[in-house]
């Protein structure tokens, strides 16, 4: 195996998508060098999740793209590139490919990170502050840093709920990572279970095409108001709290509602978004309900949302008995107790504006808790 990386000021980034990348931006320009600075990402090309999107999910109808530090995605779009038909897995991927170029950053995948480990309370090599971080890959090289900033996202667990009598359902089972478009559900069933707003998507995605049954859990809550800088701080600042007293993340959904769009208009006009209770058990041939209504399915599609993909950091032993990490700093994006690990993309820096505003928070406090 490969040691590299032990200089004090030495930093790995995880991951390199929006958290990733911002994060390394402002490293490099707080005066990182770069070859202090190493960028691991699992995919086989920039983009991060993006990469994997449904073909129907375009720059006009994804929840909101927002620009890297110092570059207009805009600017990566081709002249007279109509947004509405450009695909999110298209776009994003390119724009991050230039960003990447353009900010010299030398991202080194396909590299999956396996396990994150440090030296125990007792070691002399042991840091107070965190760390040295050994990171263990799946090419076989293992690299040392005085610090870590970690943006794995949660693309890579995505998130069903236990059910009675699923593996005995004959249909097909999904979940959002795996919906790839309308068509191939032409004329079938499908029950959408999920009140998010990958839910919406896919019913107005499968709306005319499709005869589609929506579950949820709670009566979704929809909005006309405008998506607002105000409304956007209190989301994020729910799921601040909630990190900072060690509680797994909140759905940003739950403070902000659902905003009505025509796309949504025309599903509800359509029958798409006639919401049923959760049903309470699944069957060989598709979903029932306590009082014996029962609804046959030729498919069940889970749009229920994913967990943070940490279980490669599970040796250092972060989460607390709720499962839920604590966390501190400026934006929470610091792991308490531990001011060389930082979480970027991690609860209230889940989302592409809230990530960049992580990046340079967590610039500024790593690079400063590296300092002699």
């Amino acid at each position: 195996m490969i040691d590299v990386h032990t200089a004090d000021r030495s930093v790995v980034v995880i991951g390199a998508g929006q958290a990733g990348l911002s994060a390394a931006h402002h490293l490099r320009r707080r005066g990182l060098a770069a070859e202090e600075l190493t960028v691991l990402d699992a995919e086989d090309g920039p983009g991060g999740a993006w990469r994997h999107r449904w073909p129907s999910l375009t720059l006009s109808t994804v929840n909101g793209v927002h620009d890297l530090p110092g570059m207009a995605m805009a600017d990566t779009l081709g002249a007279g590139e109509d947004p509405t038909a450009v695909t999110a897995a298209s776009a994003v991927p390119r724009y991050y490919a230039a960003y990447e170029q353009r900010e010299g950053l030398a991202v080194r995948r396909p590299v999956r990170t396996v396990c994150v480990t440090e030296p125990g309370p007792g070691d002399p090599a042991a840091d107070p502050r965190g760390g040295p971080y050994r990171i263990e890959t799946d090419t076989g090289e293992v690299l040392t840093a005085r610090g870590l900033v970690n943006a794995t996202g949660t693309w890579t667990r995505p998130f069903i709920p236990h059910y009675p009598g699923a593996a005995t359902f004959s249909g097909r089972r999904l979940h959002t990572r795996d919906f790839r478009g309308p068509d191939e559900f032409a004329g079938q069933t499908v029950v959408v279970v999920g009140g998010g707003i990958s839910a919406l998507d896919h019913l107005a995605d499968l709306a005319g095409v499709a005869q589609t049954v929506w579950v949820t859990r709670t009566p979704p809550i929809f909005s006309d108001e405008p998506f607002t800088p105000e409304v956007g701080r209190a989301a994020v600042a729910r799921v601040e709290d909630r990190v900072r007293r060690g509680l797994p993340p909140g759905s940003v959904v739950s403070v902000t509602g659902l905003l009505w769009t025509d796309r949504y208009r025309r599903a509800a006009r359509l029958g798409a978004l006639d919401r049923r209770e959760m049903f309470t058990r699944i069957t060989a041939t598709g979903v029932a309900w306590d009082d014996g209504t029962e609804i046959a399915a030729d498919a069940i599609l889970w749009a229920t949302g994913f967990r943070s993909s940490l279980d490669h950091l599970a040796p250092l032993g972060l989460r607390g008995p709720g499962g839920g990490i604590t966390m501190d700093g400026r934006l929470a994006t610091r792991v308490a107790g531990r001011p060389t690990l930082h979480l970027a993309g991690y609860g209230p820096s889940a989302s592409t504006i809230g990530a960049n505003r992580a990046g340079r928070a967590v610039a500024a406090e790593l690079l400063a808790a590296l300092e002699p």
